[in-house]
């Protein structure tokens, strides 16, 4: 089973978050007259802001006027960037590579069949597919499938993009499939026959929103979304969670929980792993903030009494926790980032002693864990390289022992179980970033229990290249690592075009990935592509993304230019020919280097960013992550405003070329952060260009074509401004 806090979020977020929703708090000490006047004080702040703000008509995502703006800018973009024969290619080579049939096609076990989502170019929204072990097993799998969403865009005349499914089990006979319209986080849930493959006519069917299904039994299910107004966080997100039963109306649905307006999402699950079936709400305060509740047959909550900034997992008798600060618990001190495991009735009945499955250390954090059915795998980063080790308890305790599945010197290994309830056996890859990704099926343990099942095709020539780690020192001493790759035989003349990419935030680590993209786009032309492991991310466990929290969020800008003063005095490359990229978090982490370090950088890509910190907040789900950057309508402001590039920015100074890229169908991080940096600095005459693709959500695109014209766009901006 995941763990619990973070699967309130798996209906509205994906890969490449701004970050996991939050926010923050207001003092139980404040009285309603307090409450009134900062009310007041916000709402005059928010008035003059607004005044000051020549832009701010931009942030009408869908108005005409707006959208006149952003299709006559991206005409301005496509002019300049697409016309060549270059362009073409680079488009075409990247839209074969995300169309290629010899992907590796990822399978989740539902039942006795293994499902697959795919795209391609005569399935341009995808496929939901399915096929048996022994046939996946085979080069050219025979595949059924499922639900074709290209079909049925046709005949419903709209636009759905795949959300995923929610297969009820033990039968699976029964799915509740979640579409978005062009790839918003809002979203629709419809139930659906797997053994008909059809829909559910009036089956449990949940309108657009922030939100979610999930299955209690087969004629139940709690639902958490806009029941109307009052229904809502401040974030956009699910308040109230309801037990919905079949044939009634949603408006009859029975109340289970109801957070506050200022929470940030609320939702409740069922387990029901066989023997220990369980209910369970999760209120979802902020950013790693959030509070467990068991919920017994009679509806009553019982909290899982542990601090809101722990992670907490329920595998069968097991209580799994993963600490982000230290806890003192028990008459012991545990660290922050260790991961303990209890027996879940020992400690409902107050008992308070735990096993240490792993402790960090100065360069170690926990990657990940998964339980299969009898056993732990646990994935541990040593200095921004994956190790795994095996654990397994028995009347000795727990035990654990190293496990070598060949991994690859900079490479990075990841681990899912294939079915917990039934097996030990585990899905694994293994990848760097010039070695195509490999799929095994592995039983932990067990000799000979590796089988290579896939490989990805090599997409791009990577014999030239070569990686290296190295680490730069920041403004304050702390050791920054990066990853690089090059041309074994580069030049160090300062001459190198170079692309540095970042992101830092959120406590998400970046870890060495192949991309055919970023192969055939820059690498093979012999660029230099650098990854940085600054701090905010999660490289080093929460200290790492604790150090660059609000106020101390220069730290990860100093990491940054650090990382960028390395390469150029190591004569890899010079500002002229160092270009940098980055989207969401990473857009803000691009914005401030635009502002602050202008004279490093040779070319700058900013994608679904947020730049203007002042309005953050008041934009979509930008309240959410207030408890990464702080709340700018009180005395955060203070320190908001040293990072806040909208505000930063100076007519005055001169700037690196830039590109602004983003979605109007992005409603998680707000298209009017791009739209309006781009005006201002229009306006005084910068060499800026932007791009808005009118679907997409916040992953920037909804489908293959898409996605290669904006990675071809970003990469063709780059190797312009770069090589000149």
């Amino acid at each position: 089973m995941p763990k619990l806090s973070s699967l309130c979020l798996a209906a509205s977020l994906a890969a490449g978050v701004a970050g996991t929703p939050a926010f923050a708090q207001a003092s139980g000490n404040e009285t309603k007259e307090d409450a009134m006047q900062n009310a007041g004080a916000a709402d005059a702040q928010q008035a003059e802001s607004q005044q000051a703000d020549a832009y701010q008509w931009l942030e009408g995502v869908e108005d005409a006027k707006a959208l006149e703006w952003v299709k006559a800018e991206n005409a301005k973009t496509e002019a300049e960037l697409t016309t060549t024969p270059e362009f073409k290619k680079l488009e075409g080579d990247i839209r074969a590579i995300l169309d290629s049939d010899a992907k590796i096609p990822g399978v989740e076990k539902i039942g006795d069949y293994y499902y697959n989502f795919w795209k391609d170019k005569q399935h341009e929204r995808g496929l939901w597919r399915r096929t048996t072990l022994e046939e996946y097993r085979k080069p050219n799998p025979q595949w059924e499938t499922v639900i074709d969403l290209d079909a049925l865009n046709k005949a419903e005349n709209a636009k759905w993009v795949w959300h995923g499914a929610d297969c009820f089990k033990p039968e699976y006979k029964r799915c509740l499939i979640a579409l978005s319209p062009g790839g918003s986080d809002a979203d629709v849930t419809r139930e659906f026959d797997l053994t008909t493959k059809e829909w559910v006519k009036d089956g449990f069917q949940r309108k657009e929103a922030k939100g979610g299904l999930g299955w209690i039994d087969q004629d139940t299910v709690y639902v958490f979304t806009d029941f109307g107004p009052g229904s809502m966080t401040s974030s956009g997100y699910p308040r109230i969670v309801k037990e919905w039963k079949r044939g009634t109306p949603i408006e009859s649905a029975k109340v289970v929980y109801e957070g506050k307006p200022e929470d940030m999402y609320i939702a409740a699950f069922h387990d029901n792993t066989p023997g220990y079936e369980r209910d369970y709400v999760s209120r979802t305060i902020a950013f790693y903030n959030d509070e467990l509740y068991l919920r017994g047959k009679d509806g009553k909550l019982t909290k899982i009494d542990v601090p809101n900034s722990v992670n907490k997992g329920v595998r069968k008798d097991w209580l799994m926790l993963e600490l982000r600060e230290p806890w003192a618990v028990g008459g012991k001190t545990y660290k922050a980032g260790s991961l303990l495991a209890t027996k879940l009735d020992g400690f409902m009945a107050g008992k308070r002693d735990f096993d240490v499955l792993f402790e960090p250390t100065d360069t170690t954090s926990l990657a990940g864990y998964t339980w299969t059915k009898t056993q732990v795998v646990l994935n541990v980063l040593d200095n921004v390289k994956n190790k795994l080790f095996l654990l397994k308890h028995g009347e000795g305790g727990w035990k654990s022992e190293p496990l070598e599945v060949g991994s690859l010197e900079y490479g990075t290994v990841g681990v899912g179980a294939v079915d917990s309830d039934e097996s030990d056996e585990v899905w694994m890859t293994v990848t760097d970033f010039l070695t195509p990704t490999t799929l095994m099926l592995v039983n932990p343990g067990v000799a000979n229990g590796i089988e290579k099942l896939k490989s990805m095709p090599v997409f791009f020539d990577a014999s030239k290249d070569a990686i290296e780690q190295h680490f730069a020192t920041s403004k304050d001493g702390t050791k920054v690592p990066y990853f690089i790759i090059h041309p074994k035989d580069m030049k160090l003349d300062g001459a190198n075009p170079t692309l540095l990419y970042g992101y830092g935030g959120f406590e998400i680590s970046l870890t060495p990935t192949y991309s055919g993209g970023i192969g055939k786009g820059w690498l093979e032309k012999g660029g230099v592509y650098v990854l940085a492991n600054i701090r905010g991310g999660g490289e080093y466990g929460p200290r790492w993304h604790q150090a660059a929290l609000k106020a101390k969020r220069h730290k990860a800008y100093e990491d940054f230019a650090a990382v960028a003063q390395d390469l150029v005095a190591r004569k890899i490359t010079s500002p002229k020919h160092l270009g940098i990229q980055g989207g969401s978090n990473g857009g803000l982490l691009m914005g401030n280097m635009l502002t602050q370090y202008p004279e490093l950088f040779g070319a700058v890509v900013v994608q679904v960013p947020l730049l203007d910190m002042k309005r953050y907040s008041h934009l979509l789900a930008g309240a959410s992550w207030m408890a990464e950057y702080g709340d700018p309508d009180t005395a955060d402001w203070n320190f908001i405003k040293t990072f806040s590039p909208y505000h930063l920015f100076d007519p005055a100074k001169t700037y690196p070329p830039t590109i602004f890229m983003t979605s109007t169908k992005d409603d998680r991080v707000h298209p009017g952060h791009a739209r309006k940096m781009m005006a201002k600095m229009q306006a005084a005459s910068k060499d800026v260009r932007y791009y808005e693709n009118i679907e997409g959500g916040h992953g920037g695109a909804a489908n293959n074509a898409q996605q290669a014209h904006m990675n071809a766009l970003a990469y063709t901006f780059l190797w312009k401004e770069l090589t000149k």
